[in-house]
């Protein structure tokens, strides 16, 4: 039993990276809601195939998650891992699943090793086209004003990979001309993390009343020339009566660190009434310096990767962060996830695969578009015909 109010040293305690008067095997929040995430994604640029995985670290929970998994047409292999944080203080490999850090902010390996829960396996070495960038902080409190709900940063990297995806022991290999990929990493303070308290009021933006559109999207863009640069966007809005919060950030990213942010952002979005696919549409992109430009969207894989899969939203029970003992791994299969007993178990929150047209250069690019819509929004064109439920 450690001693005292300090927590171990670990190896990173070596370093001179300290930022507060404690060793790095603890955090300065005692939430159990505090988590370190990486989520990423690997999609071939034709939509035939794509994977997901994320890593989670969450020290007051004592617990280490990952997730991995495949999407090709409209089935779906996940893969899961769990453990105890002390097994391995300084690692979030779990299981099968595994991640290494070949250059900080430039190169990271993920890897999901033949196991015998799913008929996948991959081996992938992911490269930034442009330097990893911040996102503004997300800051949000509880209807009340008393708690802070949401307090993390995040930063993001948009590339390409190499490596091979093998399913069912046919192995595709990836390359980068054919291939895109996007990570991130956060960490602080959110939502979401182990089963929803019971014992809390209700929170209003969790209520069936409010209206909600996310959208998460970055993308690698390839000019007519060859020469390539990114575009990040997260638009978040909610909506009901007497209340509204909106954040909206975006920027194009190009490869010496330049960024040009965007002013404003209306999106004019189509999505599948049966389960919330977005389908097609536009962004219609007010720039710092007063210039437009519309991004023309449309989805180019069957459904996507369903991040239900990784526990995001939950899925049968589970949630990330959630203790399942010292080891455990499980993970399933969807034949169809376009069906709606698939759809209800899987939440409509996904990485779905989308080419991009830029009006103001005609590049291409290639990305994953999270997003989670609730209501009805004709302000903003978007077509949702299930009366608003999810």
């Amino acid at each position: 039993m450690q001693g005292g109010s300090i927590g171990p040293l670990v190896g990173a305690d070596e370093h001179f990276n300290h930022q507060i008067v404690e060793t790095h095997a603890s955090v300065l929040h005692t939430d159990p809601s505090w988590a370190e995430k990486v989520c990423g994604m690997v999609g071939a640029r034709d939509g035939s195939l794509q994977i997901g995985f994320g890593f989670g670290k969450y020290v007051n929970r004592n617990v280490v998650d990952a997730y991995a998994g495949v999407s090709r047409g409209c089935e779906q292999w996940n893969v899961r891992a769990s453990r105890a944080l002390d097994i391995d203080l300084e690692g979030v490999s779990t299981g099968p699943i595994r991640y290494e850090i070949i250059a900080p902010l430039k190169k990271v390996r993920v890897r999901l090793e033949k196991n015998a829960v799913q008929p996948i396996a991959f081996d992938l070495l992911l490269e930034g086209v442009v330097p990893c960038f911040t996102e503004a902080r997300e800051d949000r409190r509880s209807n009340n004003g008393f708690r802070r709900t949401a307090d993390q940063i995040r930063y993001h990297q948009i590339g390409v990979a190499s490596g091979w995806i093998e399913v069912n022991g046919e192995r595709r290999e990836v390359n980068h001309q054919d291939w895109v990929m996007t990570r991130d990493h956060s960490w602080g303070v959110r939502p979401g993390v182990g089963a929803p308290l019971s014992d809390m009021a209700p929170e209003l933006m969790d209520s069936e009343g409010m209206r909600v559109l996310a959208v998460w999207n970055p993308l690698l863009f390839q000019a007519k020339d060859g020469s390539s640069y990114a575009f990040h966007q997260y638009l978040l809005r909610y909506a009901g009566p007497g209340f509204s919060h909106e954040l909206m950030q975006g920027h194009f990213e190009y490869q010496d660190g330049r960024r040009e942010a965007v002013r404003s952002n209306s999106p004019r979005l189509v999505f599948d009434p049966g389960n919330r696919r977005m389908l097609h549409g536009e962004f219609h992109l007010t720039l710092e310096d007063g210039s437009s430009r519309i991004l023309t969207a449309r989805a180019i894989s069957d459904t996507g990767f369903h991040l239900g899969g990784g526990l995001y939203h939950g899925f049968d029970g589970q949630y990330v962060g959630q203790w399942c003992g010292r080891q455990h791994l499980d993970g399933e299969y969807f034949a169809d996830c376009r069906t709606p007993e698939s759809t209800t178990r899987l939440n409509q929150f996904r990485d779905c695969m989308i080419v991009v047209q830029d009006s103001a250069t005609e590049a291409t690019g290639w990305g994953n578009c999270q997003t989670w819509v609730h209501g009805e929004w004709p302000e903003l064109a978007v077509v949702n015909t299930r009366n608003g439920k999810t």
